[in-house]
């Protein structure tokens, strides 16, 4: 049989001794006794398909924790948290304090006392095997005076969805709530605590896992159709270059000269030797002239 340590802390007179007798002992104590440090041990049966389709059902030994939350005992109380396997972090619905030193105290405490139980579920999700529990409910649903004179009043009332969100912020495995007075939703905690952190954890990381794998296929898919595009792209933009290019042979390009273009030349070709051919008479002509010259004398 798998043995389950779990620790319950919170605010002083918020319910957390009255939710362990209640569920050990199916009564409610009638009397309000401040807690130092008690422990109790029971068993827990999780039916058969509440941990997954098919499962049989659980047996589990449950060691239970009670702790002061006082602050007296900030240096005592610590010293039951090596080898929790889950913490009941308890408030009252109806004390909006107590939810305050959730976030403000108690999350702080755990985190810096107790490492993980499961450092992949951290690492990988940011969760550690934490349970948020909302207790007094009759209080919020009925209003009245509870057995310890504490009167509810509506403007503190903490709601399931505000309660939700801590849970979510701090991250917890959940949230959960119970009436000890009423016997209401008090098995449903322990089963709840059990689940978080035996089953929950892997039952997390599994879906973490195909949504990694989704992810990753989803990527390789984008990156593949992004590719063709690109090819896609340099193929039309070679066929418009190909398209305006002049014609080519033998892999290089040349140009055609047009009849004007020839003809200019030519001509241009003829006028550029007529002067050499008139340069060339002059020099003749001068030289007759000088003949001539010595002839006479």
């Amino acid at each position: 049989m798998r043995s389950v340590k779990c620790v319950l802390v919170g605010d002083g007179a918020v319910g957390k001794t009255s939710l362990l007798i209640s569920y050990t002992t199916n009564s409610f104590p009638q009397d309000y006794i401040p807690t130092v440090f008690d422990n109790y041990s029971t068993t827990i049966v999780l039916p058969e398909g509440s941990t997954g389709p098919d499962q049989e059902s659980q047996v589990f030994k449950l060691n239970l924790w009670d702790t002061a939350g006082q602050e007296e005992y900030d240096r005592l109380r610590p010293l039951s948290y090596p080898q929790t396997d889950i913490f009941l972090v308890c408030f009252s619905v109806v004390e909006r304090s107590s939810l305050r030193n959730v976030t403000d105290k108690w999350y702080p405490e755990i985190r810096e006392n107790c490492s993980s139980g499961n450092p992949e579920l951290l690492r990988r999700l940011g969760k550690r095997p934490i349970l948020l529990v909302g207790t007094k409910t009759d209080l919020r649903d009925q209003g009245g005076e509870d057995t310890f004179g504490a009167r509810a009043a509506g403007s503190e009332y903490v709601s399931p969805e505000e309660a939700t969100r801590v849970a979510e912020q701090c991250g917890f495995m959940g949230y959960v709530e119970c009436s000890a007075a009423l016997q209401i939703g008090v098995r449903e905690v322990f089963e709840s605590a059990v689940r978080a952190c035996i089953y929950e954890p892997q039952r997390l990381l599994d879906e973490q896992n195909k949504k990694e794998e989704r992810h990753r296929q989803e990527t390789i898919a984008r990156a593949e159709e992004e590719q063709q595009r690109q090819l896609r792209a340099q193929k039309q933009q070679k066929k418009k270059v190909g398209s305006r290019s002049p014609q080519t042979s033998n892999g290089m390009a040349f140009k055609r000269d047009s009849p004007s273009a020839s003809g200019s030349t030519s001509s241009s070709q003829v006028s550029a030797k007529q002067p050499k051919q008139k340069a060339g008479s002059s020099k003749y002509l001068n030289k007759a002239k000088k003949s001539s010259t010595c002839v006479i004398l």
